[in-house]
Formats: C-alpha cells, sequence, structure tokens
C-alpha cells in the first residue's frame, strides 16, 4: 500500500471516531494514533457532553496512548485528525514526542500546524512535528460544514 493510500485508510478511521462525536451532538472531531501499522488509540471531541475545554479528540487519544503505551514519549506513533490542531493540542503533541501530525482539512480561525499559527517547526521549541495536510481534506471539511449548517438552522427554529 502507497503511503498516501495508508494515509487515507488512517484518516477513514479517524473520520469513523468524527461521526461518532457527531452523533453525539459534539463537532465532529476524531483522532487515532497509530504505531506500526495498528491503531494505539483512539478520540473523539468530547466537550459539550463532557463540559470539558480541554476535551478535544487529540488530547484523548494521547492520553490513552500514554497509557497504552506505559510512556508518555509517543516516540513511533503517527497522530491522525479531521482537523488542523489546535494550540492547545500541538503543545500536547509536541510535549508527548509524536513524530507526525496528518490532518485533513486546515483551521483558519484556530489552527496551529500551518493555518493561523505553525508551531510544527518553531525552533525555539524542543520537539519537531512533520506535517501531512489535506488528507481526505474534502471529506473532512465537509463533515464539518455539515454539522455547523445544521446547527445554524436548529438555533434559528428555537
Amino acid at each position: 500500500m502507497s503511503s498516501e493510500k495508508n494515509h487515507e485508510y488512517w484518516m477513514m478511521r479517524a473520520i469513523a471516531e468524527a461521526r461518532k462525536a457527531e452523533d453525539r451532538g459534539e463537532v465532529p472531531i476524531g483522532c487515532v494514533i497509530v504505531s506500526e501499522d495498528k491503531i494505539v488509540s483512539r478520540g473523539h471531541n468530547l466537550r459539550e457532553s463532557k463540559q470539558d475545554p480541554t476535551g478535544h479528540a487529540e488530547l484523548i487519544a494521547i492520553r490513552k496512548a500514554a497509557r497504552k503505551l506505559a510512556s508518555w514519549r509517543l516516540l513511533n506513533c503517527t497522530l491522525y485528525v479531521t482537523l488542523e490542531p489546535c494550540t492547545m493540542c500541538m503543545g500536547a503533541i509536541i510535549l508527548a514526542r509524536i513524530p507526525t501530525v496528518v490532518f485533513g482539512c486546515y483551521d483558519p480561525k484556530g489552527g496551529a500546524a500551518g493555518s493561523l499559527y505553525d508551531f510544527s517547526g518553531d525552533p525555539r521549541l524542543n520537539h519537531r512535528v512533520d506535517l501531512i495536510p489535506r488528507i481526505l481534506e474534502t471529506e473532512c471539511a465537509k463533515m464539518l460544514t455539515s454539522f455547523f449548517r445544521s446547527l445554524r438552522v436548529r438555533k434559528r427554529r428555537v
């Protein structure tokens, strides 16, 4: 399987996690962390249901991966997420020493992996992150656009 096809395969798993978030009324963002061609952990947004500002898909997946691997250093992992990580999540990715982040679509209002900010290669930080953006970008963006469109329609009805 080619590298791009492999990225698409794992991003589809992250999209499946995003659908779980959407089913709970959460913003549909999903994440999987992969090591040695296996999913180590999964996460999807739980900010609303847990009333937790840190309930982002990436943080949930990072915590689970660290517990499962019994190490806070996720050195042999790749993180797949449907939306560009925010500043908080990129901070956690850097602290966890995750070498590669693959994401679906950019977040121009809050992204910290190339759009609003780019923490991935900042020489002032102690870790660099390789970024692979725009994997299944259309699917990831449509899921978010559709969610927010339906949310606006529901709010108008109230």
